[in-house]
């Protein structure tokens, strides 16, 4: 029962963390609508003085459009009429001989250059008519022209000036809102942070009930014991987790690993022993007393050896049905959907969309799962992971099934995922290779004992881990 207690009190703590990461991702996403919001209005304003400059710049454009399209139309009459004469030409100098008479191709090609000759002096003639014609039309001389455009670098000054004051009073305004939603969101920080020391101050008593864990170690599994009837599949098993490491937890097929993995995540009761943690709120809590649903909420988090996405819907989709347990607003907020919810949707959105571009899955984010690459569905039980800030993702063979090119990525994935997102992984894993290129701790069983425990190199030497499960016989 002192656990229990304990572990309920851990538990406000914990959520209490939770939702200061939470309202810091959602003053974060407040003042960045803040800012964007700037850029809006003003290119809607900036849209609307451009109007003025835009009917300047029409009339000249008008003028030259209105000249093009009065010389078009006089030179295509003209065209017309220059054609036949061309022809009446041709047709002369066949019917006197063609090009083999001298005298006939001579007065061909007098004709024709007198024709070009024509055409020349039209075209100039109708351009001056036309500009002569529209000059007159829109009662616009060199000097009201000049002045049209001495008016046109006015507007244009002024429109300057006034985009830059207007730019300026929404920069000014969105700093004092995000000054105030800094210091709305410190208040809520401040009030959140004291309530957890007077809980922790409240319940002090209940924290030497429970071993507490050193602040280097993240998970401790201490005499595990679980029994299947007659069979134990895990028979006092204990080691430890160091923060931000890679352990690795190996042996042969039955020697009892995914159930050391179902018992953390508490699938499985553990017949005997405890499994201890190191929570966000800095308190050492008994995980043999919570319940299954709820381990996530603690930040452990984990894979299976069978892929089990959610293949009827969207890969995006799929990630964000894993961070329902991100959503903080109550039910309120969400049966009037009212803006703290439509933030959060807003903000666990683009989290998915991150995740999904850093594990090179955005092409995919609209397709649905089923049918997807072996390879990718794997990916996407990974990005599923990171969608619930993780303190420690626990992979159950992530590289079964896979083939080496995709093996070499998935290396390189999770050496990624723990620089970026700072947490500890647990790996159970058949693929030596990975194993001992990944892994700073490894932990070899059988038969659910220990058989050894330490780095690759001593894993690597160990002649039990040799002889249990690498296969070499012992002379």
């Amino acid at each position: 029962m002192a656990h229990t207690k304990n572990t309920s009190y851990a538990s406000q703590i914990n959520t209490i963390y939770e939702k200061i990461a939470a309202n810091k991702e959602l003053n974060e996403l407040s003042k960045r609508l803040v800012k964007e919001n700037v850029e809006i209005k003003y290119q809607k304003f900036a849209d609307k003085e451009n109007v003025k400059l835009k009917v300047l710049e029409l009339a000249f454009a008008d003028l030259q459009e209105e000249i093009n399209k009065r010389l078009a139309s006089e030179m295509l009459s003209y065209n017309i009429k220059d054609y036949w004469k061309r022809r009446e030409a041709i047709q002369t100098m066949r019917k006197a001989g063609g090009v083999n008479d001298e005298n006939a191709f001579k007065a061909y090609q007098e004709k024709v250059n007198e024709l070009n000759l024509l055409k020349l002096a039209k075209e100039n003639e109708i351009k001056e008519k036309i500009k002569e014609k529209l000059l007159k039309y829109i009662e616009l001389d060199e000097t009201k022209r000049q002045e049209k455009i001495t008016e046109y670098n006015k507007v244009k000054e002024q429109i300057n000036k006034t985009l830059s004051d207007y730019r300026i009073k929404l920069e000014n305004e969105a700093k004092i809102k995000c000054e105030k939603l800094d210091k709305a969101n410190q208040l809520k920080e401040d009030s959140l942070i004291k309530k957890a020391k007077s809980l922790k101050e409240k319940n002090a008593h209940l924290d030497n009930q429970i071993e507490s864990l050193d602040d280097s170690v993240l998970l401790k599994v201490d005499h595990l014991t679980m029994q299947f009837g007659g069979l134990k599949a895990v028979d006092d098993l204990s080691f430890e987790v160091k923060k931000g490491e890679v352990f690795g937890l190996i042996g042969p097929n039955g020697a009892g690993k995914t159930t050391v993995f179902n018992c953390i995540t508490q699938f499985y009761n553990p017949t005997k022993g405890n499994i201890y943690f190191n929570d966000r709120g800095g308190s050492t809590i008994l995980l043999n007393d919570i319940k299954v649903h709820d381990v996530v909420k603690k930040g452990i988090v984990r894979t299976f050896q069978n892929v089990e996405v959610v293949k009827e819907v969207s890969v995006l989709d799929n990630l964000l049905i894993a961070a329902h347990s991100q959503y903080h607003s109550n039910l309120v907020d969400q049966f009037l959907h009212l803006p703290v919810l439509k933030k959060e949707e807003l903000a666990i959105k683009e989290k998915a969309l991150e995740v999904l571009d850093f594990l090179g899955l955005s092409m995919y984010k609209d397709m649905l799962a089923w049918g997807l690459p072996y390879g990718v569905l794997k990916k996407i039980e990974i990005a599923r992971t990171l969608m619930n800030n993780p303190q420690l993702i626990i992979l159950d063979e992530p590289a079964a099934g896979l083939n080496d090119s995709e093996t070499a990525e998935l290396t390189k994935l999770i050496r990624m995922i723990q620089e970026k997102y700072k947490c500890t992984i647990l790996l159970v894993e058949h693929d030596m290779g990975l194993v001992m290129d990944i892994c700073d701790t490894v932990c070899a069983i059988s038969f659910g004992k220990m058989l050894a425990i330490g780095t690759t190199k001593e894993i690597q030497a160990n002649k039990d881990v040799q002889s249990a499960y690498l296969g070499t016989d012992e002379e």
